[in-house]
């Protein structure tokens, strides 16, 4: 059994939605995926991905994308991102795809450690606004439900799972990080970042403790990062 992560996979086999308008390395970047996760993943092995699934704005929209997920090799769990218009209530999502688990305010397993995370926000900074405030106050919130909720259930080892970066622009400590830390999580991954530009400045590594991990598959040169096995 293995454990991989790639974030941000932005398909749109529903919807007219071209990544490669963000440069000729995004040029079908999807069969680029499919191939290495054929090539690596085994039906007992587990993905993980952090957001940004699909452009539909509806979940019967998102059906061709979903079903092209459902239909790679092993189980897939899956968070929400700021792009997943197409998010509806997990009552109408769980069963519809034998392989995919949706997490939202809930955690999901990897043999003895727990998997937990949420969408996540935009840092406090300067142009922080009060609606930012509230949302970001919100995701807080469900971070810590979900951890709690692995804890109770006896999972001391926990994954964390954002799909926001967990600082600001400047690595400024956030209430995200303060989470993980007091929760002595070892490992969070997350996606979001994209372009080279960005990448640069984007939180990776040790920080306070914790390894900080950036998963967009752009970042990753759309093949899946492998955390355990």
């Amino acid at each position: 059994m293995a454990l991989y992560v790639i974030g941000d996979l932005h398909l749109s086999f529903g919807s007219d939605k071209p990544m490669e308008v963000f440069g000729a390395h995004w040029d079908k970047h999807y069969d680029k995926i499919k191939q290495d996760w054929l090539d690596r993943v085994k039906p007992e092995d587990t993905v993980i991905l952090p957001g940004d699934i699909s452009w539909a704005i509806s979940f019967e929209g998102a059906s061709k994308d979903l079903t092209w997920i459902d239909e790679l090799p092993g189980r897939k769990i899956i968070f929400k991102g700021n792009h997943d218009f197409w998010w509806v209530s997990l009552t109408k999502m769980e069963g519809k795809y034998a392989s995919i688990e949706f997490i939202h305010n809930s955690f999901s397993t990897y043999k003895n450690v727990g998997i937990c995370g949420t969408r996540g926000w935009v840092c406090p900074s300067d142009d922080f606004t009060e609606e930012d405030e509230k949302i970001y106050k919100r995701e807080l919130l469900r971070l810590q439900f979900s951890i709690k909720q692995a804890q109770a259930a006896g999972y001391d080892d926990i994954i964390g799972v954002i799909h926001y970066p967990p600082t600001n622009e400047k690595k400024e400590s956030s209430g995200f990080t303060e989470i993980f830390e007091k929760n002595d999580i070892k490992l969070v991954v997350y996606g979001h970042i994209h372009g080279k530009s960005n990448f640069k400045n984007a939180l990776k590594g040790d920080y306070h403790g914790v390894n900080y991990q950036l998963t967009s598959c752009d970042y990753l040169n759309f093949k899946l990062h492998l955390l355990m096995e």
